[in-house]
């Protein structure tokens, strides 16, 4: 029995001494650890806002026009149609162009211009005609 004792003491004895020996490394290094901590930066604190986070809603507008001063509007919203077709008229479409910008208002205003010019035109032709027709009706009636 004594060595049985002898070789259970003696593996007892390593196992300390392993531990110890698997300890010191760690208690070797935690000095040099424990001398020279990391320095960190503390962080600096960032301004919290007082403005309030406002969700933006994206609406496309498209208002077309034809030579003859017809407009017309369309919206969408995200890719989606939401109106189309919808009538406008030309003072609308000119108000508004003046309250957006003063380049946006003189562009769309050399439209109307052309517009309105070709229905001057229109109008002359129209009145020499219902000239040429009240003066035949008259010959018809002094018959």
């Amino acid at each position: 029995m004594s060595t049985e004792t002898e070789t259970e003491q003696a593996e007892t004895v390593a196992a300390s001494t392993e531990a110890e020996q698997a300890e010191q490394p760690e208690q070797a290094a935690a000095p040099v650890e424990q001398a020279a901590p990391p320095v960190k930066k503390p962080r600096a604190q960032r301004a919290q806002s007082t403005a309030k986070k406002t969700r933006t809603v994206e609406l496309t507008l498209t208002v077309t026009g034809t030579a003859e001063g017809e407009w017309q509007a369309e919206l969408t919203q995200a890719g989606k149609r939401m109106m189309q077709g919808v009538a406008v008229p030309a003072a609308a479409v000119s108000r508004a162009a003046a309250e957006l910008h003063e380049d946006i208002s003189k562009a769309i205003e050399g439209v109307l211009d052309a517009a309105r010019e070709q229905h001057r035109a229109r109008m002359e032709e129209l009145e020499a005609e219902l000239s040429k027709v009240k003066a035949a009706l008259a010959d018809l009636q002094d018959s």
